[in-house]
């Protein structure tokens, strides 16, 4: 995968995005206005002796509930005091980059107790990659299987085993997938695999507004959006847009704002070909084009999130781009039609190495999560400061 390349690319990568990025558009702010703008930030891990946590979500009072991949656990944070939730950890295939993933929790939780994972699995001796829903218990020390959603999501070696979650403001359960680097995956509507999928996050039913909802094809009718490489990031912005976050080969990395039926490109065939552009325009159809995109080489984008709060300053309203390769969060600001504005990349969130997903918090506050290992990682709570 992109994630591991050399630490000689990593500089590369780190100097040359440093280089694209330094370029402000025409109509940019004068430089002290843009200063004013953006407050300081103020930094603290708030949990620690982490090992890859893959998500984390705000449970209310105070409380956060967090996965970590390869350890395949879920865990409560609350006010300084961590505890292991009772979960099937043995339940969870792991291997590479697959293991306990995506998490969210339902917009109803404090009367159902709902939350929902994504994580790889085993069925008769085969591994797939899966999307479940639990109940936690009031105290939140256990979590009790309600059902399978969806599942059947294409795992080879755990290698581009996405997977994000999102509920969005119509209820409906989005879900970011990647292609387990087969090459036929992305522009498949058989395959699950590259895409991002739509679906009723109580039954677990294809969401009657896709765009071929209609096809005799089961898998077909929860596609939302396909073509993409390996979805790591999901977000929806305040106008009701949907955006997903994208890892490209060694070049690309992309943003993209997701449109219902869009096909987004990636095509790389035969066998696994990673030297096929990410967005491939001379695919037949149309192909959207990302929102953003990192260039050459790769900055391995991971999870994200717009950002909304009073105090917030500049960062109100921009999308917060976690990088693992390039160790640092990206603030992307975009116009109303989705153009690229400016790009921020504030020096206090470079210093706490490979970064895997930034989550929106209350206020003027914000969560990043990190992804060393070796049982080195935190979430670390971010904070505007006047």
């Amino acid at each position: 995968m992109v994630e591991m390349r050399s630490l000689l690319g990593v500089s590369t990568a780190i100097a040359l995005t440093a280089t694209l990025l330094a370029a402000a558009p025409a109509h940019a702010e004068p430089r002290e206005a843009q200063r004013a703008a953006y407050p300081a930030l103020s930094v603290k891990r708030v949990v620690t002796g982490l090992d890859h946590p893959w998500d984390v979500v705000r449970l209310g009072k105070g409380r956060l509930l967090y996965t970590q991949r390869d350890r395949a656990t879920l865990n409560v944070w609350s006010h300084g005091h961590k505890h292991r939730v009772r979960f099937p950890s043995g339940s969870v295939w792991v291997s590479g980059e697959t293991g306990l993933l995506g998490l969210e929790v339902d917009p109803k939780f404090s009367k159902n107790h709902r939350i929902y994972t994504c994580q790889g699995g085993t069925t008769n001796g085969r591994h797939d990659v899966r999307v479940i829903a639990w109940r936690l218990n009031p105290s939140a020390t256990r979590a009790k299987r309600i059902k399978r959603l969806v599942g059947g999501f294409p795992a080879s070696s755990g290698r581009h085993g996405g997977c994000r979650l999102l509920i969005d403001r119509a209820g409906s359960l989005l879900v970011g997938t990647g292609d387990a680097a087969i090459g036929t995956n992305p522009e498949s509507k058989h395959s699950f695999g590259g895409k991002t999928l739509r679906l009723n996050r109580l039954t677990g039913a294809p969401w009657p507004s896709n765009p071929f909802i209609r096809s005799a094809n089961r898998t077909a009718r929860y596609v939302h959006t396909y073509g993409h490489r390996n979805v790591q990031g999901l977000s929806q912005r305040s106008d009701g847009t949907l955006w997903s976050i994208e890892q490209g080969t060694y070049r690309d990395d992309e943003v993209n704002r997701l449109v219902n039926g869009g096909d987004y490109g990636y095509n790389p065939v035969p066998g696994y070909n990673e030297s096929v552009p990410m967005t491939d325009q001379s695919l037949p159809g149309k192909q959207r084009n990302a929102a953003w995109r990192s260039g050459d080489p790769t900055i391995a984008t991971s999870g994200g999130a717009f950002l909304y709060g009073t105090g917030l300053g500049g960062y109100q309203g921009t999308l917060a781009v976690a990088a693992l390769k390039a160790q640092r969060v990206l603030f992307l600001t975009f116009s109303a039609s989705g153009r690229l504005q400016r790009v921020r990349v504030p020096a206090v969130l470079k210093r706490y190495g490979r970064i895997r997903t930034v989550v929106d918090g209350p206020g003027a506050t914000f969560y990043v999560t990190t992804d060393n290992g070796d049982g080195k990682d935190a979430i670390l709570r971010v904070t505007a400061r006047r």
